[in-house]
């Protein structure tokens, strides 16, 4: 345990390119501090729809290929946040992806959506034994934004942190650990709303997007006075915007703006908010942390 570095940063995500979106100038601010910083990604994201039309024929309803090339979709947005450990919740392949809710995918035996939560959990155990990290970040328990591998990514990690540190379970996945600080994304409204206001300002619909989204589009907003930590990542928003970019099957970048498959335009927030659910706060009452690692000990 002595060789572990003294921060280390755990992110549990349902798909390529959602770390990216919700995390990625984070995950690129403390890799860069030294800090030790992995990435579980729960699915390959096979049943994303596809934006750039020489790559149509990956998608699930043509040649079905699209989980392997956005597997190399996110070890390129990796490269471009400086983080060397990222992995699939039991391997490629484990676990498909279910799917928006309510579609036929859904009930698809296989998928993440039909894992039973303390099995996938158990993999999720070993990582957490063997990386030992003071801080998890994952997904509120509506996943964000009521997607079935979200939902389930929330309640795979929240379960494997209770069993990691638990001494009966399963002690051949390594020694029992108790991660000190749980967080849960989350993007105050405010901040939502003062970004859609300046796509609108600058004119992007029409040029490389259809149309603007609307702040219920962006997951996981909630009231200013829940958001507990504000992370000043705006140095690392550049590498953040090259990690989305690395998606393409999925992510369209112009600017400081982007687009998902609908082609309507969301702003790209330079500073990332979480919520505190578990663990104990570094900042004064009443104020916000700006370090996921306040109060906890290297």
């Amino acid at each position: 345990m002595t060789d572990l570095p003294g921060r280390r940063l755990l992110l549990v995500h349902a798909h390529p390119d959602d770390e990216s979106i919700n995390n990625g100038a984070t995950m690129a601010k403390y890799a860069a501090e030294g800090a030790q910083v992995t990435l579980v990604t729960c699915t390959l994201g096979e049943e994303g729809e596809v934006i750039p039309p020489g790559l149509a024929h990956l998608a699930a309803d043509r040649d079905d290929t699209l989980g392997a090339h956005r597997l190399g979709e996110l070890a390129a947005a990796m490269k471009e946040l400086g983080v060397t450990d990222h992995r699939i919740l039991g391997g490629p392949g484990r676990y498909r992806d279910s799917g928006m809710m309510g579609a036929p995918q859904n009930d698809r035996p296989g998928c993440f959506w039909q894992a039973d939560v303390d099995e996938a959990a158990a993999h999720l155990v070993e990582v957490i034994r063997e990386v030992r990290p003071q801080v998890l970040v994952t997904y509120d328990d509506n996943g964000g934004y009521g997607h079935p591998d979200h939902i389930q990514a929330h309640r795979v990690a929240m379960r494997a942190a209770e069993l990691a540190a638990e001494a009966a379970f399963r002690r051949d996945l390594g020694d029992p650990y108790d991660i000190a600080k749980i967080y849960w994304n989350c993007v105050p409204l405010s901040v939502v709303e003062d970004g859609f206001a300046r796509l609108r300002e600058a004119g992007r619909e029409g040029e490389m997007f259809r149309g603007v989204a609307s702040p219920s589009d962006v997951p996981g907003v909630v009231p200013d006075e829940d958001v507990t930590a504000e992370v000043d990542t705006t140095a690392h928003a550049g590498r953040k915007a090259a990690a989305m970019k690395a998606h393409a099957t999925q992510i369209a970048v112009d600017g400081p703006f982007f687009a998902l498959s609908n082609e309507l335009g969301q702003p790209l927030f330079a500073r990332e908010y979480y919520r505190l659910v578990r663990g104990r706060s570094g900042a004064p009452a009443g104020e916000r942390e700006t370090d996921l690692f306040a109060g906890v000990d290297a």
